[in-house]
C-alpha cells in the first residue's frame, strides 16, 4: 500500500514538475519581460485633418496580450503602436503599471472612429479611460497622437476594424 502512494506521489510530482519547467520556458509579464508580438502586415491607417498618417501595430486580441501590452516595454518606434482589440464594444480602462515609457492611449469606436485620446505617464497605477464605451484602442508613443493630428472624430482603417459588424 505504501508503494502504491509514493508511486503515485512521484508520478504527481513529476507531472507537475514538466508542467512548471514549460511556464517557466515562455518569458511573461510575471518575470518583468516585454511581450513582443509580430507586427501585422496591414498598417493601421489614420485619416486626419491633415491626411492620412500610417503605423506599423501588434494587435493585442485576447485577454493575455491585452494584460501584458506594453508593460516594460523600454523602446518603440515612433511610427509603431499596439493595437487591442475587443471581442464588443464596451467601457474600457487602462494603467500603466509597470510601463516605463509615456504613450498616448486613442479609444476607437466599433467604426473607426476615434472617440478619445489620453495620455499615460509611466508607472502609473491611475485609471485612463474614455467617457464611453469603445472597440479598440491604439497605444503609440507620448506625443505621436498630436503629432499626426489625431482628433476626436477621426478614422482609423485596418482589417480587423474593418471585419466589425455594425451593432456587434
Amino acid at each position: 500500500m505504501a508503494r502504491r502512494f509514493w508511486f503515485a506521489g512521484a508520478a504527481l510530482a513529476a507531472v507537475f514538475g514538466i508542467v512548471a519547467y514549460l511556464v517557466l520556458l515562455q518569458p511573461s509579464v510575471a518575470d518583468g519581460q516585454a511581450m513582443l508580438l509580430p507586427t501585422d502586415p496591414a498598417p493601421l491607417v489614420a485619416v486626419t485633418g491633415s491626411g492620412e498618417h500610417a503605423f506599423s501595430i501588434e494587435i493585442a486580441d485576447n485577454d493575455a496580450e491585452r494584460s501584458a501590452g506594453l508593460m516594460f516595454r523600454q523602446h518603440m518606434a515612433s511610427d509603431h503602436g499596439m493595437l487591442f482589440v475587443f471581442d464588443e464594444t464596451r467601457p474600457v480602462g487602462f494603467w500603466m503599471k509597470n510601463t516605463p515609457m509615456p504613450l498616448d492611449l486613442v479609444f476607437i469606436g466599433q467604426d473607426g472612429r476615434v472617440k478619445a485620446v489620453r495620455r499615460g505617464e509611466p508607472f502609473s497605477e491611475a485609471l485612463i479611460a474614455p467617457d464611453g464605451p469603445v472597440r479598440f484602442v491604439l497605444e503609440l508613443k507620448a506625443g505621436m497622437a498630436e503629432k499626426a493630428g489625431i482628433k476626436d472624430g477621426d478614422v482609423f482603417r485596418h482589417p480587423v476594424i474593418g471585419a466589425v459588424q455594425p451593432g456587434n
